[in-house]
């Protein structure tokens, strides 16, 4: 049984209508995250189609590459190419689910904290308590964002 992404689709008609409407950063950005997607589905020992959960998680790495290199630019001051770098991490921003508040991530982990019973065993608990967590902050909030989170309650 194949699994066809629909978000796949989604991005591949965007494509399409960026090229018509001649919106050079949509569609360069969008073409970017398809190639991305194309090198995930044909990476390791057998080519597959990637489910809209796999999509997200490129979608979410390509953000991520985005805001580190706008930071980048930024701290050598090249105003221009953190601004490019900001506005593809912005076309992006529509294809992945809404991220959560630090607010959103710090009670995510204390309910998972207390369903594992991490609280006795401290920092020894932290890859139980990530594991636990991590389908529910997937692509929603920065991995290292949510295990300094897990470090602070369990510390």
């Amino acid at each position: 049984m194949v699994v066809m992404s629909d978000l796949k689709d989604r991005l591949r008609a965007d494509l399409t209508a960026a090229i018509k409407a001649r919106d050079e950063v949509r569609s360069s950005t969008l073409r970017m995250v398809l190639t991305a997607v194309t090198n995930a589905e044909v990476a390791g020992k057998q080519s597959r189609e990637l489910t809209d959960d796999d999509v997200v998680s490129v979608l979410s790495s390509e953000a991520k590459k985005r805001r580190e290199a706008a930071e980048a630019f930024d701290q050598a001051g090249r105003d221009e190419m953190a601004a490019k770098e900001r506005a593809e991490a912005e076309v992006l921003a529509d294809y992945l689910p809404e991220p959560l508040t630090e607010k959103e991530v710090a009670d995510l982990v204390t309910s998972a904290i207390a369903q594992t019973g991490a609280r006795e065993e401290g920092m020894r608990a932290m890859g139980k308590v990530m594991s636990a967590i991590s389908s529910q902050v997937k692509g929603r909030a920065d991995g290292a964002a949510v295990a300094a989170e897990v470090r602070r309650q369990l510390g």
